[in-house]
């Protein structure tokens, strides 16, 4: 009886299909043909659970072609990444990419400039500080990874699930400003390397990285794989630039070492330029991009394909982030030699207590060669171009997950792009490339207050059995993640509080003034200190909306009885692109 219910309401659901048929006698097979194999799905599911195991193992639930599940445009083939089903280590070919994409936050011009400023400044004291934040970076991006390769949505989406509305509204507003802040640099970073190699006004160069929509939209066409070649080969002219230029500079081997492996902080600006480092280097947006970057794989669904799929991320994730700490080591390497040389010039001399990215080509013309300069140009320019296609990705994920809702790709970039070129245009036209450079500087750190709020989902979901299964973080994986996260946060308060209290002491105001800028302050710290906490202590509430099977055996059977099974590859991710409605008669 409850067999006939079912074909008689998917005789209902399927009205349309009836026109592909001549007549009736063609849809009475049809029918017959399905009722089979229901019966056969029916004999394999009770088989399958005798021979299953009792340990569970999760696939990420395919859904209904639901708006929120449709794809990104209108894309009827999307490319599509398999990973076989077998034991190999040329498997890993098929998961690289992300890593690069991901990588390239590792490697922005917001970066090059705290390099070079941590460089003139501090010589190579505090390279040690780009190594604690790459291995970081590896564990957290990591963790990241593993989230959407477990359970097929990213960060973003579990957030909306998880929270009420209004913090997860609050969540996606610190995201947009986080993805904002990543952008100002590109911006500018841009600039200065179109004024360097065209002699453009840096106000007109910020004017006109907004052309980079154009090569951003001409990308989109070909899909997330060769997008990730793309962004692989920017990496390595990057690399191979400033490889270069640390066989010009010749800095000396050992004080690298010992600026790499001795912590020391020394001076008054050396706190706030080692946040900037820290914030530059481990970006909230990047959370986001990489969990959702991983769901262009279709992976198999095994226990050994999704433990091979988070393995071969980490080792992918690994790789890239190597090239980008060695990037950043020869960046504050070439700059702290640089400014420390013997030949050095006067009039160098003071650029290097305020170097910016824009002086920092004149120095190395200077000291170098012209060629050195060219370098550093074209690897800026590689830089801001390829961190603008990240971070409008990045925009898109967060804004799809949050809030369900997707945007054209170049009203999307549009408004990002807006946003960062506003402030850039305002402070380039009044303070010049020295202000310019200095907004770079503030936006790291806004970077590096913000990133809790994405770091703590991600751990917190991480660590849930009922989101990861038995793929939930060990135990020592979450004391390592939770330690990290909590000496971020006690950096970022400190100093956050001490520069305040040194800004109330020493600014030249009023007592009424400063005790009224005082409590304000004290209560956006209270504030702060809130939102984190809630975030530490809310209890996971939400299961992962998961299909369960029971078995450790590699050869699980899918729901025809064939013995692989595979997740689908979210299409809105494989495609890279934004969604269009679909109409009724698309769906048969």
């Amino acid at each position: 009886m409850g067999r006939l219910l079912i074909f008689k309401l998917q005789a209902e659901d399927r009205e349309p299909e009836k026109r592909h048929y001549k007549d009736r006698s063609e849809l009475i097979i049809k029918f017959a043909s399905e009722s089979e194999s229901l019966t056969n799905h029916t004999k394999n599911s009770v088989s399958s659970s005798a021979f299953c195991g009792t340990e569970p193992q999760f696939i990420a639930s395919t859904g209904n072609r639901s708006f929120s599940n449709a794809p990104l445009i209108g894309n009827s083939d999307p490319e599509q990444i398999v990973v076989p089903d077998k034991k190999s280590w040329k498997n890993l070919f098929a998961y690289m990419g992300p890593g690069f994409l991901v990588s390239i936050a590792y490697i922005d011009p917001g970066n090059f400039e705290t390099d070079l400023q941590s460089g003139a400044q501090y010589k190579y004291e505090l390279l040690w500080i780009i190594l604690v934040a790459s291995c970081a970076a590896l564990i957290i991006q990591s963790l990241a990874a593993n989230l959407g390769v477990v359970t097929g949505k990213h960060l973003a989406e579990h957030c909306r699930n998880e929270y009420p509305r209004i913090p997860n509204f609050i969540l996606w507003v610190l995201a947009e400003i986080a993805i904002v802040a990543c952008d100002i640099p590109e911006v500018i970073g841009t600039a200065f390397a179109l004024n360097m190699l065209f002699k453009i006004p840096v106000w007109i160069g910020v004017l006109l990285t907004g052309l980079s929509t154009l090569v951003l939209l001409a990308l989109q066409q070909y899909g997330v794989r060769k997008l990730e070649f793309f962004i692989a080969f920017l990496v390595c002219t990057i690399a191979g630039c400033f490889f270069v230029e640390l066989g010009y500079a010749k800095p000396d081997a050992k004080e690298v070492l010992k600026g790499l492996f001795v912590p020391q902080l020394k001076g008054n600006g050396a706190a706030g330029l080692a946040i900037s480092l820290l914030g530059a280097m481990v970006m909230p947006h990047n959370l986001f991009l990489h969990s959702a970057l991983v769901l262009s794989r279709k992976i198999p669904r095994s226990v050994h394909g999704i433990k091979e799929a988070c393995r071969f991320y980490m080792i992918e994730s690994g790789f890239a982030l190597v090239v980008a700490f060695l990037i950043n080591v020869s960046v504050i390497s070439v700059s702290g030699a640089v400014c420390n040389s013997q030949n050095i010039s006067a009039q160098d001399q003071e650029n290097c207590k305020d170097l910016d990215l824009n002086k920092a080509s004149f120095l190395l013309k200077n000291v170098l060669g012209s060629w050195s300069s060219k370098l550093f140009a074209v690897a800026l320019l590689a830089s801001g171009q390829s961190s603008t296609i990240t971070g409008t990705y990045a925009g898109q994920y967060v804004m799809q997950g949050f809030l369900d809702l997707r945007l054209e790709p170049w009203l999307r970039n549009f408004l990002t792009r807006s946003l960062a070129i506003v402030p850039s245009l305002i402070v380039a036209l009044i303070g010049g490339s020295s202000g310019a450079g200095k907004l770079i500087i503030i936006a790291s750190m806004i970077l590096s207050f913000e990133l809790p709020f994405a770091l703590i989902p991600l751990l917190k979901f991480t660590s849930s059995k009922t989101k990861m299964g038995i793929y939930v973080n060990s135990t020592m994986i979450s004391a390592v993640t939770w330690v990290i996260g909590f000496l971020i946060m006690a950096i970022n308060i400190y100093y956050l509080a001490s520069s305040f209290i040194q800004i109330l002491l020493h600014g030249h105001r009023k007592l009424v003034a400063s005790i009224f800028l005082g409590i304000l302050g004290f209560l956006g710290m209270a504030v702060y200190l809130a939102g984190i906490a809630y975030l530490v202590c809310r209890r996971n509430k939400k299961a992962t909306n998961l299909v369960a099977l029971t078995s450790e055996n590699p050869n699980i059977c899918n729901e025809s009885g064939n013995a692989e099974v595979y997740g689908l590859p979210r299409e809105d991710i494989a495609s890279m692109q934004l969604p269009q409605r679909r109409s009724n008669a698309d769906d048969f």
